[in-house]
């Protein structure tokens, strides 16, 4: 098993009036990190990206103590913890040296927006996906 791990950047702007990050920043810290790790699937044809995305079908977060502004990017770690045909389910870790601030969950699905349905897995994208796979 293989974590991936992003250095998010904590914006002055994602800061609310009791002095620290916004819960509704949060989905926004995932998306960014579920983008950089999975960058490579991306596809640079437009038509391509299309038919062959990812859509966020249920999403959980638990909020273990607030997070406050920093120069230094916050730590978010990321694995996939299920994969199936047409979905799969990854676990973050939002954290510094100091412990955890938030645990999250969200379920993903392969989707073609052309088509307008869900689609199986190529077998490069299983590779990518089963590539930071920990079902434990």
């Amino acid at each position: 098993m293989s974590r991936f791990t992003y250095g998010c950047p904590i914006r002055w702007s994602d800061m609310d009036a009791n002095n620290h990050v916004n819960n509704a920043v949060y989905p926004r810290y995932l998306e960014e990190t579920r983008m950089n790790m999975f960058e490579v699937l991306v596809p640079s044809d437009p038509a391509e990206r299309l038919a062959r995305n990812f859509l966020l079908s249920e999403q959980w977060i638990k909020f273990s103590r607030p997070l406050v502004y920093s120069k230094d990017p916050v730590r978010i770690e990321a694995w996939v913890t299920s994969l199936k045909g047409v979905s799969f389910e990854l676990s973050y870790e939002i954290k510094d040296a100091s412990g955890i601030y938030v645990e999250a969950t969200s379920k993903m699905a392969a989707f073609d927006s052309i088509a307008g349905r869900v689609r199986r897995f190529s077998e490069g994208e299983r590779a990518v996906l089963g590539g930071f796979l920990d079902e434990s």
